[in-house]
């Protein structure tokens, strides 16, 4: 029975150790496993290519199976587009997203900070002062806009704020200047929050100084931290979307398209030209500016530009809607979510300019550049002088002009004359002449003497 009993508890103690094996190697790799952590810095001026950025950094993260995307924010603020993709980005994302105010998180940047799962703001930050703004000529200041652009922009900060389940009051006075909260904002002044502030009425989750203090209060101490930033493609995309650079495009593909209706046949203006438009369009693609639509307006408007040109006669209808629809579909281009009316008016602004630019670019250069060096190689100057190619009229006719003759045969008004004993061709002004009648060669016109009657 000793023996019995003996037996069973070593198998029991061999059971127990592999147990206990088996649950500390579970508990040492559960330990030696490193969380990730992708930090995006979100910096300057919002624009429309940084949503490109952000949408990749939240795909990137997801696939790697990151703990948390944080964005590193400290802005002014910019586009409300883009401040909107941005904001949309990150309620779809699938994974925790974490807002780090270093310093501040001003208009664009507050929405964005709002659409986060988690703020995090460092002492001495603010966020907020959020309505929208319409810009002036450069060094005027900026504009207000209309109330239903206000009104937009306030519904989107209330629906981001009920969406992370924070006070929605705060974030619509963050844009109106009209909402008043009693004991936090009075009416008339837009809401800013401090950090303590943020922190009081739980816009904010808690205070850190650091990216690394943030991530042990979300209990991510000593995660692998990734930070990500915009790769060559995406800041080309936002060198493209410039509004100045965007604007040089659109001139520089239209000045080669004038160009080469100007002078037919497919070379470097028509090349620039494509070359130039197909930038313009794809960065604008790419930040959700320009889609199908757009394209197929300036498609259809050149199209109806270039039948008006070569095939219809005169200048009518397929080159009104032409232009029309070229304006359109560039203007369009410029346009995104919330944007006002004098924000489409000034596009359109821009567009018409652009083409005047290129209009006048493209008269000039046809004007001057065959006086300039690179003109000279490339347009052949070599001419005939008057007397050196086709004459329609002998030069002996020239010795007839001025002398009298008579009328050899009746002058219908064709027929001959006799001058200086010599029969010669001749047609009349106009008037019958009868045979005899005294004649006066009176000029050489191309291959014909013209005679009249002689009343002396």
């Amino acid at each position: 029975m000793r023996m019995l009993v003996s037996g069973w508890a070593k198998q029991l103690s061999i059971v127990g150790f592999c147990l206990f094996a088996v649950l500390g190697a579970k508990t040492f790799a559960s330990a030696q496993k490193t969380h990730l952590v992708y930090v995006a810095p979100i910096d300057g001026i919002i624009d429309l290519g940084l949503a490109p950025f952000v949408q990749r950094v939240i795909d990137q993260a997801t696939d790697a199976g990151a703990a948390a995307v944080i964005l590193d924010i400290n802005t002014f603020g910019g586009r409300v587009d883009a401040a909107v993709l941005i904001r949309d980005a990150l309620l779809n994302a699938r994974l925790p997203t974490v807002a780090f105010v270093n310093k501040r998180a001003i208009s664009a940047g507050a929405l964005i900070s709002l659409a986060a799962e988690k703020i995090v703001m460092a002492g001495g930050g603010t966020i907020g002062a959020a309505t929208p703004v319409q810009m002036g000529q450069p060094g005027a200041p900026a504009q207000p806009v209309e109330e239903k652009v206000v009104s937009y922009v306030r519904k989107e900060f209330r629906a981001t704020a009920e969406a992370r389940k924070r006070p929605p009051l705060i974030a619509e006075a963050m844009v109106d200047a009209d909402v008043e909260i009693p004991g936090l904002i009075q009416k008339g002044k837009l809401l800013t929050l401090t950090t303590e502030e943020a922190l009081k009425h739980k816009v904010a989750d808690f205070r850190a100084e650091t990216i690394d203090s943030a991530l042990e209060q979300l209990g991510l101490a000593g995660a692998q931290v990734k930070r990500a930033s915009p790769n060559w493609a995406e800041d080309l995309v936002r060198f493209l979307t410039n509004p100045v650079v965007s604007s040089l495009l659109m001139t520089l593909g239209m000045l080669g398209i004038f160009l080469e209706i100007r002078a037919p046949g497919f070379g470097v203006p028509s090349a620039l030209g494509i070359a130039s438009l197909a930038l313009f369009f794809w960065g604008h693609w790419l930040v959700q500016l320009a889609g199908w639509e757009e394209l197929l307006l300036v498609g259809s408007g050149l199209t109806l530009l270039v039948l008006e040109v070569f095939v219809i006669p005169g200048f009518g209808l397929a080159g009104i809607v032409g232009i029309g629809a070229l304006l359109a579909g560039l203007s369009l281009s410029f346009v995104g979510a919330g944007d006002t009316w004098q924000f489409i008016l000034a596009a359109a602004g821009r567009v018409v300019l652009s083409l005047f630019l290129a209009l006048a670019a493209s008269l000039a250069l046809l004007r001057y550049l065959p006086r300039l060096p690179i003109g000279r190689r490339l347009i052949l100057e070599t001419g005939l002088a008057a007397g050196e190619g086709f004459a329609s009229a002998p030069a002996s006719d020239d010795r007839w002009l001025g002398k009298s003759g008579t009328a050899f045969s009746p002058l219908r008004p064709a027929g001959i004359a006799e001058i200086e004993g010599e029969r010669v061709d001749v047609v009349s002004d106009g008037e019958f002449i009868e045979p005899g009648v005294p004649i006066t060669a009176t000029r050489v016109d191309g291959n014909r003497i013209v005679v009249r009657r002689d009343r002396t």
